[in-house]
């Protein structure tokens, strides 16, 4: 009976980790909240500011976009990496958690469904994936 109960969780934990049960994002809902993100990144251009251009990052390497200087950790971080839903999820949450040495302040978006309304929107900049 464990055995069951063990595989049953095993299934479940593997189906819940999964992109299948992330959230839909709405993107004009995600642009109101890219306003927070706005403040030191660019969406709409592939000028730099305080942070890098967000244009085309997703499909991106990250600690790649042109022109910009980013942190070691960024950079090491990225290796081997593409900007994805699944990878842009977990670092919205907790940008300084999931790169530790990013130069990064923004602390992370809280609510899972503004995360994934600012992911909806950003998409909006990249190429079709």
């Amino acid at each position: 009976m464990s055995r069951i109960i063990v595989a049953a969780c095993t299934a479940a934990a593997l189906l819940l980790s999964t992109n299948a049960f992330a959230q839909e994002g709405d993107a004009a809902a995600g642009a109101t909240v890219f306003k927070k993100c706005a403040v030191c990144h660019n969406i709409d251009s592939d000028k730099q500011k305080v942070g890098p251009s967000l244009q085309g990052v997703i499909g991106r390497q990250p600690g790649t976009a042109a022109g910009f200087k980013y942190s070691k950790a960024m950079t090491d971080f990225g290796a081997g990496k593409v900007w994805d839903e699944a990878l842009l999820t977990t670092y919205l949450a907790d940008p300084r958690g999931v790169v530790k040495g990013t130069k990064m302040a923004f602390p992370g978006l809280k609510d899972p469904k503004d995360v994934a309304n600012v992911i909806a929107y950003v998409k909006t900049f990249s190429p079709a994936q």
